[in-house]
Parts: C-alpha cells; structure tokens; sequence
C-alpha cells in the first residue's frame, strides 16, 4: 500500500523558512510526478510546486522566488524549502503524486496519491 508522509510543518515567523518533507512508502517518487499543493481554511486547494522524473521543475505563482522542491538520491523523499515565509503562506501543505507525468500537473484531479497534510502557520 502506497504512503505519503509529510512533516516539518509548524509556526514560524513572517521573514523565515522552513523545510517541508514529504516520504514515501510502497513507491518512489522516480517516475510520474510530485507536487505540494496547499490550502488555507476557506479556500480552494492551491497548486505549489511540482517536480517530474526528468528532475524538472514547476512552481505557482505565489511562491515563485521562494519556493524550491527537490528529491533525494534515493528518491523516496521530496522536499519543499519555503523561505522569506509570509502570513499568506499559512495553510495545510499536502504532498501529492501520480505514477505518470500529467500536463495539468498544477490541478488536483489527476494526482492519485496524497499524504494527511502538514500545518505551516506564518504569525509573528
């Protein structure tokens, strides 16, 4: 049975950064997609960053700058450094994936795979 795992989620102040950690059991993430998405209470779940089998590299517009998504060797382990964090920032991040490279990877139908979330708050 496939696992998504997020942590490193927590309160950080407006100005930090923070790492977020997505592990996975049952599979790797070397092939397909992984992405983070996000959502903020009332809100639509929103797309953050993706990152492909190719190493290749997508990122939404409201953290473009701030936000890099990575993979370890092994490649069961995806990554999200978050910094200059603002409060805007504080959501639920949820780590997605899908076995195969999807062309609306930035949506939410098409990833099969989705971790419990992890709680980012930006408060001073």
């Amino acid at each position: 049975q496939v696992q998504l795992v997020e942590s490193g989620g927590g309160l950080v102040q407006p100005g930090g950064s923070l790492r977020l950690s997505c592990a996975a059991s049952g599979r790797t993430f070397s092939r397909g997609a992984a992405a983070w998405f996000r959502q903020a209470p009332g809100k639509k779940r929103e797309f953050v960053a993706a990152i492909r089998e190719n190493n290749q590299k997508y990122y939404g517009g409201s953290v473009k700058g701030r936000a890099t998504i990575s993979r370890d060797n092994a490649k069961i382990t995806v990554y999200l450094q978050m910094n200059n964090l603002k409060p805007e920032d504080t959501a639920v991040y949820y780590c997605a994936a899908r076995d195969v490279w999807h062309i609306y990877y930035y949506s939410v139908d098409p990833y099969t795979m989705w971790g419990q979330g992890t709680q980012v708050t930006v408060s001073s």
